[in-house]
């Protein structure tokens, strides 16, 4: 709330800029503690997609409300920010009273000692201090300490550095692709500017409903999410090669709305089996980390990719994306197995 009364007020922007920056973090930390919080819920994959399907509601939406403001009705731009602003207030009170008396859950010995195991690096060793053998319960006095071991340690554990690789290359190909499309069907395809701008649409449309319709699917398959999210990162390559060599508008801009319903659910499944993968302790701040990564990738991505599509032309989007999904399928298999709760 506090960043976007400024840009409600429309401040200079050198005060914009701080306020956006405020504005994201607030959004990371939110992202992270809600990631963590769905994820170890009973059917932690569906409600994760539900979740993230919202987003891509938002999304959806926002940008149409926001032109409509500005175009139709004549309101200054800033003030479209008042909505945003209620929003946050309304989220802030929801929140407060949904999880006033909320109790934490005790540590499961089962899982933390199955997920030390797996992961073999140290990295969740600091993940429980206990008194009188109490699992989950800290010891007096050291809850500043344990926070700062957990962020500490999320940087060493295996999981959250191939979970850092994974999420950059996901967002590098989510953003890339929505970004340089239009581009490279104007260019390649002789499409007409005024009309490709759908395809960008039936993409993000694609990836909303992926994530509502098919990510209950990934917890439900005999493979569970890890082999879901193979299958969903190998037919998004081929859909995404048909949008590279089919020579039609139409056929590419199928193709792409099929590439965004299968990417859709893979964010969900990852981030339910990283949060099987991490120790409660280092659930936040790995997730924190891998989170940040992948921001990162959706804004290095895209700026490779239009330094290289000058250089050679748009097409160059396809084997980048490609590539980047090839290097989500390596980072995947190098994530542990470990037993999905049922309790």
């Amino acid at each position: 709330m506090c960043g976007y009364i400024p840009i409600v007020c429309t401040a200079p922007f050198p005060v914009a800029v701080c306020s956006y920056f405020l504005i994201g973090f607030g959004s990371a930390v939110s992202l992270a503690m809600n990631n963590v919080f769905c994820a170890n819920l009973r059917d932690g994959t569906t409600i994760l997609g539900a979740m993230h399907g919202s987003y891509g509601v938002g999304g959806t939406v926002a940008p149409l409300i926001a032109t409509s403001l500005v175009s139709h009705a004549g309101a200054l731009w800033s003030r479209y920010y008042l909505l945003t602003l209620g929003i946050s207030l309304f989220n802030a009170v929801f929140s407060a009273w949904s999880f006033w008396g909320y109790e934490k859950e005790a540590a499961d010995p089962h899982h933390e000692s199955t997920t030390s195991a797996s992961e073999g690096d140290g990295g969740a060793a600091t993940a429980t201090t206990t008194t009188g053998g109490q699992p989950g319960e800290p010891a007096a006095g050291s809850g500043t300490r344990q926070q700062l071991s957990a962020m500490f340690a999320a940087f060493r554990s295996r999981v959250v550095l191939l979970g850092a690789l994974f999420i950059f290359a996901y967002q590098g190909a989510e953003v890339s692709i929505s970004g340089w499309v239009i581009s490279f069907l104007i260019a390649t395809r002789d499409g007409d500017p005024s009309r490709v701008g759908y395809v960008t649409s039936g993409f993000w449309a694609g990836i909303t409903l992926g994530r509502f319709a098919l990510s209950p699917l990934g917890a439900r398959l005999a493979g569970g999410e890890r082999l879901f999210v193979y299958l969903a990162t190998a037919g998004a390559a081929v859909f995404q090669l048909l949008v590279w060599l089919v020579p039609s508008v139409a056929g590419g801009a199928v193709s792409l709305a099929v590439v965004g319903l299968l990417l859709g659910p893979v964010y969900p499944c990852a981030a339910a089996v990283f949060a099987r993968n991490l120790t409660r302790a280092l659930q936040v701040s790995g997730l924190g980390v891998i989170s940040a990564f992948g921001s990162s990738g959706g804004a290095v991505a895209p700026f490779t990719t239009g330094l290289l599509a000058q250089a050679a032309g748009t097409f160059v989007l396809h084997p980048i994306a490609v590539g980047l999904f090839g290097v989500m399928a390596l980072t995947w298999y190098g994530q542990p197995s470990v037993r999905k709760r049922t309790e």
